[in-house]
């Protein structure tokens, strides 16, 4: 059963109901159908499908769909039994409440004005899924799941240069680990298998072209990444499986180029005027992503894999479960 997401969009549902709950009772929607009755206020089938709507749902049987929405109605039981409680002692007046309130009301407009913006966008088409599938081998027909070993130490002098050497030498993690020990640089090291969604595209194609064995040096103006490919396994994914996922993180795409191109109209178009000590900020402001579809930024091509516990790229959003 889908807890984790019901309980997040059960806190949106607070929010929501806490807005309507602050309004005339004559402004209401009018329920189609009543699931229950919590003292004199009802609680809809509708209020109950509208968080499940938002829920990921996709392949539960209807037995589990019955289940979830008996959890949600309970849940939303609940939330009005709170809330009428918050009203009789009058809580919807404090300055607590209506700050968080007009918070709530600010964030969910500004996102459904962004939604509407990306709603309107037309729909990658098939023959552009296939085109993104065929321009990138790495993550479909060619994917495979790579065995990374890596080591990263400070920028030293020298340090790049003797790092690539033994690098194209094929030499060990072991010895790496030697030679930086032998001059007192302290480094850290680790392993992990990922697939080649979860490499950043840039990256990619450098790590691609390695084979088992073999190593590459990736430097920073911080630091410098001895990678090694201890070892790898084809995985492809064919095109029935890949082209949906692709049409979704295309849409996505798209959605955050348009909302981004919107922002920066809206800007260019608007007075905006930097007050007390942020005015020195001014100049160096930028627009902050509102949508959850807003992609992360893009690694530089040089720039060494993230934690091993903790990478994500761009392409893993969209393609991510091809396996």
């Amino acid at each position: 059963m889908h807890t984790a997401p019901l309980k997040s969009y059960l806190l949106i549902g607070i929010l929501m109901l806490g807005l309507s709950a602050c309004g005339k009772k004559d402004d209401k929607s009018v329920a189609t159908q009543v699931a229950a009755k919590v003292g004199s206020e009802e609680i809809s089938v509708h209020q109950i499908n509208q968080i499940l709507s938002r829920s990921n749902t996709a392949g539960v049987t209807p037995e589990a769909a019955k289940a979830m929405g008996k959890e949600v109605l309970e849940k939303l039981i609940d939330q009005q039994l709170a809330v009428n409680k918050a009203l009789e002692s009058k809580l919807d007046r404090t300055p607590e409440t209506v700050s968080a309130l007009e918070a709530a009301k600010r964030d969910i407009l500004a996102r459904t004005y962004l939604q509407k913006i990306a709603s309107a966008l037309p729909k990658p088409t098939q023959e552009e899924a296939k085109k993104y599938y065929d321009e990138h081998p790495q993550l479909f027909s060619q994917r495979r799941i790579f065995n990374i070993q890596e080591i990263v130490a400070p920028v030293t002098p020298g340090l790049v240069e003797q790092l690539r050497a033994m690098a194209a030498a094929s030499k060990s993690m072991d010895e790496v680990a030697k030679q930086l020990q032998s001059k007192n640089i302290k480094f850290n090291g680790g392993s992990a298998s990922r697939p080649a969604e979860q490499i950043p595209l840039e990256l990619l194609a450098k790590v691609h072209a390695l084979q088992d064995g073999q190593s590459l040096v990736l430097d920073t103006p911080q630091s410098v990444t001895y990678l090694r490919l201890a070892s790898s396994q084809s995985a492809p994914v064919d095109p029935t499986t890949a082209l949906p996922r692709i049409e979704q993180f295309l849409s996505n795409q798209r959605a955050t180029e348009a909302v981004a191109a919107e922002m920066k109209q809206l800007r260019a178009s608007t007075t905006i005027t930097y007050m007390g000590e942020f005015q020195a900020t001014q100049q160096a402001a930028t627009t902050a992503p509102l949508l959850a579809t807003q992609e992360p930024k893009k690694d530089t091509p040089n720039k060494p894999l993230a934690p091993m516990d903790k990478a994500q790229s761009t392409i893993e959003k969209g393609v991510a479960g091809l396996k």
